[in-house]
């Protein structure tokens, strides 16, 4: 169906910034993000809305009401929705000292307070607040018991700080933060937080390596020197994945990945994102995107209102030719008319 209203299509505004800076490329401006997600368009549809990251350059965590204010009217100004917000943890690593963990905490209560005001000012109906451990697999792997419930006790504070705002938080599963590099310990870490308002953000291009193993041979699901045209082993790894974290997915980026691991400026090597029509992608998006999209049973889950492509660590070259987004929003599209809903 090709009027399905359901899942909403949002951009991302952080690829203008993770992995940029002084070791890599020249940050992408929010503005810019903005104008070349408001202009991408495809046989009349165009992106619903954008998610945000809530970090320097683009955004500051410690900005006014009025300011906050003000980049809702922005945002609004190009037709578009804000979904999902970034919290920007990384300054406050779990698995530092207390003085780190109450810093964690402080980020998510004020990525709460910008997704408070961006409602009451009518441009947010929907999405959540995106978190991790903001620690390394490394740190982790020194005590994975103990290191696990630190990571879950900072988690379950953040939840109750989150709660009073009315706010989901959802962990981005990817093989860079510890607690969240394997499918299994992402699973582990979200039973250990055991509050109502946690789950999972779904990247594919992140997801995609768990089948792997990256940072966790002990979980890796495909074969070593797997066949990637061997399409029906693939499906099944995609499916011992999916059932797993399927029930705790409330958000979730669409992305392709080429198999494999990818890192620049200072963003540790994860999930390589691909442009969603790289030939070497692995993964036949719009189908595998319904691992997520759709139960054991093929009935839609509808968990969440809305889908974001995810596209971080592409070249600027690449990322400021308007035809990139046009490609981006087609791949939205059909994963729209696959599983979405009206």
């Amino acid at each position: 169906m090709k009027d399905n209203a359901f899942p909403k299509i949002h951009n991302a505004s952080w690829p203008g910034i993770v992995g940029k800076g002084p070791d890599s490329e020249p940050p992408i401006s929010l503005d810019k993000m903005l104008e070349m997600t408001a202009k991408a368009e495809v046989n009349g549809i165009k992106f619903d809305g954008i998610d945000i990251g809530l970090f320097d350059p683009h955004v500051d965590i410690h900005s006014s009401d009025d300011d906050i204010k003000r980049l809702a009217d922005k945002v609004a100004g190009y037709g578009l929705n804000i979904g999902t917000l970034v919290a920007p943890i990384w300054g406050g690593p779990t698995l530092g000292s207390d003085d780190d963990r109450k810093t964690f905490v402080a980020m998510v209560q004020r990525a709460c307070h910008f997704g408070k005001i961006f409602r009451e000012h009518g441009v947010r109906q929907y999405g959540v607040i995106r978190i991790d451990s903001a620690s390394s697999p490394e740190e982790w792997a020194k005590d994975p018991v103990n290191n696990t419930k630190l990571i879950a006790k900072t988690f379950r504070e953040a939840c109750d700080v989150a709660a009073d705002y009315d706010e989901k938080l959802a962990a981005e599963g990817e093989i860079c933060w510890g607690g969240m590099h394997s499918w299994k310990a992402m699973v582990e870490t979200l039973e250990a937080v055991d509050r109502p308002n946690i789950g999972f953000q779904a990247d594919m291009s992140h997801t995609l390596l768990y089948l792997l193993g990256y940072n966790a041979p002990e979980d890796r699901i495909l074969p070593q020197d797997f066949d990637w045209s061997d399409r029906k082993t693939l499906e099944a790894g995609l499916k011992t994945v999916t059932d797993a974290l399927r029930p705790w997915t409330i958000d979730f980026h669409v992305a392709q990945n080429d198999g494999t691991v990818h890192g620049t400026g200072s963003h540790d090597k994860t999930g390589r994102h691909c442009l969603a029509t790289d030939p070497n992608g692995k993964l036949d998006v719009a189908k595998d995107a319904g691992y997520w999209l759709r139960d054991g049973n093929g009935e839609l889950t509808k968990a969440f209102k809305h889908i974001c492509w995810d596209g971080c660590m592409f070249d600027n070259d690449v990322m400021m030719k308007q035809q990139t987004w046009n490609d981006i929003l087609a791949t939205l599209i059909k994963v729209r008319e696959l599983h979405g809903w009206s």
